[in-house]
């Protein structure tokens, strides 16, 4: 990855100054680049990493196996496309294996991800079947570590 996109993933608000000098280039090099990315499409957007369970402990994601027959001439596009644009819907993968979509999708209660899945979800024409695994706790998120603790591992030594 180009050593500009990896600055910009691990922090996209270090200083464009900041940014000139890691690279040897100028503010406007940069910015220029940065233009580049933005209008290639390659940078899509930015937003920060939120610790949901301090926002609003109820809150609640959940992992949705959907498994479902692909359309002659789309294949899964379609349903896919159609399954992004639900507000619930954080993210939409086509997968490998025993299932043909990953949603992740968020709520405020269990209630509220169990009523999509139902109501919404399930029930779009060419969606087989669903299987819904919720998150119990966020240890690490997009490669950053939700809770930082400071804890000794050693082992105590007792006289």
């Amino acid at each position: 990855m180009d050593e500009l996109l990896q600055i910009l993933k691990r922090d996209a608000r270090t200083p464009l100054k900041d940014i000139a000098v890691m690279l040897g280039q100028t503010e406007a090099e940069v910015q220029a680049r940065i233009a580049g990315f933005e209008a290639s499409g390659v940078i899509r957007g930015y937003q920060a990493l939120l610790d949901e369970e301090l926002i609003n402990p109820d809150h609640v994601r959940a992992a949705i196996e959907v498994r479902m027959t692909p359309e002659r001439g789309g294949g899964y596009d379609r349903i896919a496309k159609r399954i992004s644009r639900f507000p619930e819907v954080e993210s939409v993968f086509l997968m490998s294996g025993g299932y043909d979509l990953l949603v992740y999708v968020k709520g405020e209660n269990l209630r509220t991800v169990a009523s999509f899945v139902n109501e919404r979800l399930a029930t779009i024409d060419g969606v087989l079947s669903t299987a819904t695994h919720f998150t119990l706790k966020t240890y690490k998120d997009q490669g950053v570590l939700m809770k930082e603790e400071n804890t000794d591992e050693r082992l105590s030594v007792s006289p």
